[in-house]
């Protein structure tokens, strides 16, 4: 009997990647998602499989699957800046109500739970690159303590489930990820840098662009939640690219891979913005054997392409 897995979130960037992944991988797939931040089009070439099923659903209320659930990934959440902005109380719900509902459908059918966390519970780190020992720096009550604090506490709730229900439980937390199917008008950096470059406007860096962050292209990403999945590990795993640029240096990255002829331009730094973001993917490579292989300049040319033609 084909293993089934259970995606929350499925319809969204990193979700129907990973539903892909599963398919090829010969899983059976349930994709939950109520496209809030999700869209029909990342799924519709599956709907013709027979292993795919699609539930129309929002996580924050109980749900019931009538068969066998072997893994439940829980990757359903507003995940941009621009998201949690618009959707603050759905972030929280989903994070706290939702996460709680997964693990419940998890424990009854004697499931794996994976978490998608992300490296925003580090916050504003204090500590460079971010090793998973490391506590963070969050602000419960600036503009993105709604997410930061909502993966924290479904963190919190995911290791609750497995010291008391003894729940086979996994927390990745996911650093900057891209790749095909982001959306062009989500806020971050990397479609907002090649939508522009594409256009011909100007590349929007907040503050001085000293800033750092990370990228890591999503089939990396994919393969290490994979592992991540049939693993024993029940501690939290960074998954993440250690390669760190400015984002002024990102920006110059993108004009020559694009060829435009943009200017870049400053705004102010948003609240809360964090200056470094770095994963320490030393528990990822011992414990999962897992790396990533896509350079930065291999995926932003695939992802570029996907943004020229879509």
């Amino acid at each position: 009997m084909k293993k089934t897995v259970l995606v929350t979130g499925g319809a969204g960037f990193i979700g129907s990647h990973l539903c892909r992944f599963l398919l090829d991988k010969g899983f059976r797939v349930v994709c939950v998602d109520n496209f809030l931040t999700g869209s029909g089009r990342n799924i519709t070439e599956f709907k013709g499989n027979s292993d795919f099923v699609f539930i129309n659903h929002d996580v924050t209320k109980p749900i019931e699957i009538p068969e066998p659930v072997h893994y439940v990934l829980h990757f359903a959440s507003p995940a941009s800046p621009f998201d949690y902005a618009a959707f603050p109380i759905q972030t929280l719900k989903v994070g706290s109500l939702g996460t709680h509902n997964m693990l419940g459908l998890a424990k009854v059918k004697k499931a794996v739970f994976l978490l998608a966390s992300t490296s925003e519970v580090y916050g504003d780190p204090l500590v460079h690159p971010q090793p998973e020992s490391y506590w963070g720096n969050v602000n419960p009550i600036g503009p993105r303590g709604v997410y930061d604090e909502a993966k924290r506490f479904a963190e919190a709730l995911t290791m609750a489930y497995h010291r008391v229900h003894k729940t086979d439980t996994k927390i990745a937390r996911i650093f900057n990820t891209y790749g095909e199917c982001m959306r062009k008008n989500d806020g971050r950096v990397v479609p907002a840098f090649i939508t522009q470059a594409l256009s011909g406007k100007p590349l929007t860096v907040f503050g001085d662009g000293s800033q750092t962050r990370s990228f890591c292209y999503v089939t990396d990403l994919v393969e290490g939640i994979y592992r991540l999945m049939l693993s024993k590990a029940s501690e939290p795993i960074n998954l993440g690219n250690p390669d760190e640029y400015t984002v002024l240096e990102f920006a110059g990255k993108i004009l020559k891979l694009t060829g435009s002829g943009s200017k870049i331009t400053f705004k102010p730094l948003p609240v809360d913005d964090p200056k470094t973001r770095c994963p320490d993917i030393s528990k990822a490579k011992k414990l999962l054997n897992w790396q990533p292989k896509v350079s930065v300049d291999a995926g932003l040319k695939r992802t570029i392409e996907w943004f020229r033609h879509n």
